[in-house]
């Protein structure tokens, strides 16, 4: 088992004790991300339109540092505090997401860091690393 830490500046900087990813082997664990943007590391002007889009440039951010994509996203959680705006989400997940979608679950909660409206975490499946025969 390889355990790498995955870092990029084109996210926001953890805001507790965690890692914006850790990699497992071809596994990632994308931690969540809120509409942070990550040069100011203040929350995103505009609706929850924009919260949503800004939550996906994150997440496509650390995905991409961990070496992947949205594209090879097998779950999505999605972290909402207010469901009404589920269909926004789907929506916009059609923007950076096609078939076959990944799998995902869609939660209702009081309250999200920073008062955040949107917050989404995913787990990350690589293709495997082919190994050139010796």
């Amino acid at each position: 088992m390889t355990k790498t830490i995955i870092h990029t500046e084109h996210a926001p900087q953890a805001i507790g004790t965690y890692s914006q990813a850790v990699k497992i082997d071809n596994t990632v664990y994308l931690s969540g991300q809120i509409p942070l943007v990550p040069s100011t590391m203040m929350l995103i002007d505009g609706d929850i339109s924009e919260q949503i889009k800004q939550v996906f440039e994150n997440l496509q951010a650390v995905a991409s540092a961990a070496g992947g994509s949205l594209v090879d996203v097998v779950k999505l959680n999605v972290f909402l505090t207010d469901l009404a705006h589920f269909p926004i989400v789907n929506e916009i997940m059609g923007q950076y997401f096609s078939a076959p979608y990944p799998a995902r679950a869609a939660i209702g909660v009081a309250a999200l860091p920073k008062g955040a409206e949107v917050e989404m975490d995913a787990i990350m499946r690589l293709p495997a690393q082919e190994y050139p025969a010796c």
